[in-house]
């Protein structure tokens, strides 16, 4: 295949970035979107440029490290991690835009990589859970209604990649919140800290400067693990409860 990207570089977080035209000709459509970044940088270092720092971990679709922006699309036209995504999804002749994630809490370190920070403040916000439960065998013993098991481990499959806030045109972080205290707040271990961590946590993510939910919907259409948007219901729940 042969392919065309514009690549975003920015030296740090103190200079201004622009897009940068690259065409390479020797991409297979096994390869990753990664891997086609990897065959890109060998190039680079070769020609004695720099090569485009992006980040990435697992490579197996379960951090979520990998994320960018690729044609305006949070970790692309799949709905998947980026490091999931193969380039058997695009044309021979395609153009593809490749920016790091789009948020004014998240930013920029080098290229496509951005400070996620902010997602981690807000979790220490939640502070910790008190509930001895023991070994695990010990915890499972523990009573928990089907509904709420399923919901609740529904939610604990997000792994804080941040696509909900790129895709959000507001770049809210309240699916990322939400799905962490319905996590928790479904689970009998989450209740002594139920009212004081949907507080913490709320007034975290506002410290932080995301910007506000107003249930468009593209967080959980660009999530990769399916988080569903009534968490965001169950939040507002939890939060009107403790404040009351």
């Amino acid at each position: 295949m042969k392919i065309t990207v514009r690549v975003w570089r920015q030296k740090n977080a103190d200079t201004k970035g622009k897009m940068v035209t690259y065409g390479l000709d020797d991409v297979s459509e096994d390869m990753s979107f990664l891997e086609m970044l990897d065959v890109l940088n060998e190039r680079l270092t070769l020609e004695g440029e720099e090569p485009v720092a992006f980040d990435s971990d697992c490579r197996e679709g379960i951090c979520g490290a990998c994320g960018v922006v690729i044609n305006g699309i949070a970790h692309g036209p799949e709905v998947t991690t980026t490091c999931q995504l193969h380039m058997r999804t695009f044309n021979d002749g395609d153009v593809i835009d490749i920016e790091p994630w789009r948020a004014g809490a998240f930013p920029v370190v080098k290229d496509l990589v951005v400070d996620r920070g902010a997602l981690d403040r807000i979790i220490a916000a939640g502070g910790y859970i008190s509930a001895p439960t023991g070994s695990a065998p010990e915890a499972n013993n523990l009573p928990v209604p089907k509904e709420n098991a399923d919901h609740a481990f529904e939610a604990a499959t997000c792994i804080g990649c941040g696509a909900c806030v790129a895709a959000c045109p507001n770049g809210s972080a309240m699916l990322f919140t939400a799905a962490k205290i319905t996590h928790l707040g479904l689970l009998p271990q989450g209740q002594p800290e139920r009212d004081s961590r949907v507080i913490g946590m709320v007034e975290q993510m506002d410290a932080e400067g995301f910007g506000g939910c107003t249930n468009i919907g593209e967080c959980a259409a660009a999530c990769p693990k399916g988080i569903p948007l009534d968490v965001i219901s169950t939040l507002y729940r939890d939060l009107r409860n403790a404040l009351v």
